[in-house]
């Protein structure tokens, strides 16, 4: 006759409970064992001096303002150039589509540090006396907009083909033509589908604005990052590292909240 284990005999979710256990348990172990292991006060006099972090304001709130600028100038320009570009991507017209999937393999190849680079140095090199408007809002708004603009230009062309193709097929035999049916029947609900991922778009464009110290800012037009990179120079301490991280985090927790939502509301129509 078997001999029944303790464990043989639980059932699946006493076992599963037990399991459940085993893992918190070695989870505090560890932090445990790190938080003993850290020293604090080293800790706190290399991030947490409230002296320093008191006199970066108010000045960060102009580069807090410069971070939020970028990055809505560079989802302008993505959105104005990705959305034709999703357009000419599914056309039956065969050179637009060679020429958008070009524009979107390119822009989505390159890194967007290259691109800025390009924009701020090689552009005015190759055609002579070329300046963009703007000043560095301009550089900014075109080296990120051009690579912001074909992951848009993807999204986007995702969402229309997500559209049912039966109402396509509908609306053009009740006589609309491919524009007005793209304009009145598709775009619309492509709108909702791609309103999510575009928002973490967003997201990704604010972080991405920490490179445009590329182009040269100067005092009045830095990002969170390049401003808090000066003040650890000038300070020798790592507080306004956190400083800036926790203003980043307070334009994209909000932001991604806001895409889990929508994604959320959309799965459960």
């Amino acid at each position: 006759m078997a001999v029944a284990t303790p464990a043989s005999s639980m059932s699946p979710r006493t076992r599963r409970k037990l399991v459940r256990a085993i893992q918190y348990g070695v989870f505090l172990a560890v932090l445990a064992a790190v938080a003993l292991a850290a020293d604090w006060g080293q800790i706190a006099d290399s991030f947490f001096r409230l002296d320093i972090a008191g006199d970066m304001f108010p000045r960060v709130w102009e580069a807090f303002g410069n971070t939020i600028a970028y990055t809505v100038l560079a989802f302008a320009f993505g959105v104005v150039v990705g959305v034709p570009m999703a357009l000419m991507r599914i056309s039956e017209v065969a050179p637009y589509r060679w020429f958008a999937t070009a524009y979107i393999e390119l822009f989505r190849g390159l890194p967007a540090l290259l691109v800025l680079f390009i924009v701020a140095f090689g552009l005015p090199q190759a055609f002579s006396g070329m300046v963009l408007p703007g000043g560095v809002y301009g550089q900014v708004a075109l080296g990120l907009g051009l690579t912001s603009s074909a992951y848009i230009a993807e999204t986007v062309r995702a969402g229309i083909q997500a559209v049912p193709k039966g109402q396509i097929e509908a609306a053009r035999s009740l006589g609309m033509s491919h524009m007005r049916t793209m304009v009145s029947i598709v775009l619309p609900q492509a709108v909702r589908i791609v309103i999510p991922p575009l928002t973490n778009e967003l997201v990704m464009l604010t972080k991405d604005s920490s490179l445009v110290f590329v182009v040269g800012v100067t005092a009045s037009s830095m990002e969170l990052a390049t401003f808090a990179r000066s003040e650890l120079n000038a300070t020798a301490n790592a507080t306004p590292l956190l400083v800036g991280g926790l203003l980043y985090l307070l334009i994209t927790v909000p932001l991604s909240m806001l895409a889990r939502r929508l994604e959320n509301k959309g799965e459960s129509r």
